[in-house]
C-alpha cells in the first residue's frame, strides 16, 4: 500500500517514516455524505471503522471524526457534528461485519450518531486471543503486514477544525488497514482453533453495558479517599458537582478547568472566606480564578448541606487479595492456587490470563465458592457471573482441581498431628 512505509527499521536505525499519502478532504455537508454512503454501498466484503474523540479536552466523549474504507470503495472521513445522523450509512452497511481496534473505546460514540454494528472484528482483542505480545493498533500492524505507522496524533485534540492535514493522514491510515489485518489476524485465530472463542468475545463485546453510570460520580475524584470528615467530603462533592456543570456547559474536559487536586485542596483546608480561597495557593487551574463565586458558592452549599457523604461506601467489591490471608485464609488458599492453575492454562493456550477468565470472576468464585466445589457447581457459578461458555470450558475444571488440593493443603497439619 503506497499509503505507508513497509518493513520495520533494522537494529540500531531509527524507526521508518510514514510515506506520501494522498490529501485527504473531510466531509462535513449532508450532500457529500450521501454521495459517500452511495460509493460505500458499491464497494464490497467488510467495513473498516475508527472514531476520534477529544478526551482529555472536551466534556464530550461523542466522536469529532468517522473514519469508514470499503474495498471497492475507498477511504471516507466524516464530521459527525456537521453531519448529525448516520442512519443512512448504517443501513447500507448494518449486515456487513465491522471491523474496529479496541472496539469498546467507540462503540458509544458511534452508537450516539445511528451506527450500530450487528457483526464485529474487533483487531485488539483479536490479538489478545491469538497470543500477540503486545496489541497497540501500530504494533500490530507492524508485527502483521510490516507497514509502520506513526501514532504521534492519537492524543491529539480531535474537536480543532480545521483538523490539520497530517491528522487526518494519520486517521486515514488508521482504517485503510483494518481489512488486511483482520484477515491475517482471522488466519491466526483459525490455525490455533480459536475460531470460535474470537466469535464469542466478539459478540460479548455487542452486548455489553458500556454506560459505565455511577451513584455517586463525584468519588471518582483522584484521592478523595485520604478526605477525612464528613464536611470536608461534603465540600469535596459540591466542588465536583460545580465543575462538572461547569465543564458541561462549556464542553471542556474538567481537568482543564480545575484538575482534581485543587478541589481536594479546598475541601481539606475549608477556606473561610473567598479571599482565603482565592489566596490557596493549591488551589490552580485556568478557572480556579476567573470561576472563584463559583467554587466559593459550591464550598459554601458544602458547609450548610445536610446530607453529609458517608467516608465508606457499601459496596459488593471484595477485600483485595493482600489481605485474604488475615480476613478468610481459605479463600487465600483458593485464589492462590487457581491463579497458578490458571497461569498454566493461559500458557498451554497463548491467551492472557485476564482474557481466558475475568479476573473478579476468579476472585468471586474463590471468596464463596458453590458447596461442593464439583466442575459442575463451579461452571454453573461462572456462568451466573457471566463468563462466555469458551471460558467456563477451560477453566471451570482447573478451578475445581485447584480448590481440592488447596483444601487438602490446609487440612494437612491437623493430619500430622493427629
Amino acid at each position: 500500500m503506497s499509503s505507508a512505509t513497509e518493513g520495520a527499521a533494522p537494529e540500531g536505525e531509527s524507526p521508518a517514516t510514514q510515506a506520501p499519502h494522498d490529501p485527504v478532504v473531510v466531509i462535513d455537508d449532508r450532500n457529500a455524505y450521501l454521495s459517500a454512503v452511495a460509493a460505500i454501498a458499491e464497494g464490497h466484503g467488510p467495513i473498516g471503522i475508527d472514531a476520534e474523540r477529544a478526551s482529555g479536552y472536551r466534556y464530550s466523549q461523542r466522536a469529532y471524526l468517522i473514519q469508514v474504507f470499503r474495498r471497492g470503495a475507498g477511504t471516507f472521513l466524516f464530521d459527525p457534528p456537521a453531519i448529525g445522523d448516520f442512519s443512512e450509512l448504517n443501513d447500507i452497511v448494518a449486515g456487513e461485519e465491522w471491523i474496529l481496534h479496541a472496539a469498546t473505546q467507540d462503540l458509544t460514540c458511534l452508537r450516539e450518531v445511528g451506527l450500530h454494528p450487528a457483526r464485529l472484528f474487533d483487531t485488539e482483542l483479536g490479538a489478545r486471543l491469538a497470543g500477540l505480545p503486545r496489541v497497540g493498533l501500530g504494533t500490530v500492524v507492524e508485527h502483521l503486514l510490516g507497514i509502520h505507522l506513526a501514532k504521534e496524533h492519537s492524543s491529539a485534540d480531535w474537536s480543532t477544525r480545521p483538523l490539520p492535514q497530517a491528522w487526518l493522514v494519520y486517521a486515514a491510515l488508521d482504517v485503510e488497514l483494518l481489512v488486511d489485518l483482520r484477515e491475517n489476524l482471522g488466519e491466526l485465530l483459525d490455525s490455533a482453533g480459536k475460531h470460535d472463542i474470537a466469535q464469542q468475545e466478539f459478540d460479548s463485546v455487542l452486548t455489553r453495558d458500556l454506560s459505565n453510570v455511577r451513584a455517586e460520580p463525584w468519588r471518582r475524584l483522584s484521592g478523595v479517599h485520604s478526605i477525612r470528615g464528613g464536611k470536608n467530603l461534603a465540600v469535596a462533592r459540591e466542588l465536583w458537582l460545580a465543575r462538572d456543570a461547569y465543564a458541561q456547559e462549556v464542553d471542556t474536559a474538567p481537568g482543564r478547568l480545575v484538575p482534581d487536586s485543587a478541589l481536594l485542596a479546598a475541601a481539606r483546608v475549608l477556606p473561610e472566606t473567598k479571599r482565603g480561597l482565592s489566596m490557596l495557593k493549591e488551589f490552580s487551574g485556568r478557572a480556579s480564578r476567573t470561576q472563584i463565586d463559583r467554587w466559593w458558592a459550591a464550598i459554601h452549599a458544602g458547609l450548610a448541606s445536610q446530607d453529609i457523604p458517608a467516608s465508606r461506601v457499601s459496596s459488593d467489591a471484595l477485600p483485595p487479595p493482600r489481605v485474604w490471608s488475615d480476613k478468610n485464609p481459605e479463600a487465600d488458599a483458593r485464589l492462590k492456587a487457581a491463579r497458578a492453575a490458571m497461569t498454566e492454562r493461559s500458557e498451554e493456550l497463548s491467551i492472557p490470563i485476564e482474557n481466558l477468565l475475568t479476573p473478579d470472576y476468579l476472585r468471586r468464585v474463590s471468596w464463596t465458592p458453590p458447596g461442593d466445589m464439583t466442575t459442575e457447581a463451579i461452571s454453573e457459578m461462572l456462568k451466573n457471573l457471566g463468563a462466555r461458555p469458551w471460558q467456563i470450558d477451560v477453566s471451570a475444571q482447573s478451578i475445581a482441581k485447584a480448590f481440592v488440593e488447596a483444601n487438602q493443603t490446609l487440612e494437612e497439619p491437623g493430619k500430622t498431628e493427629s
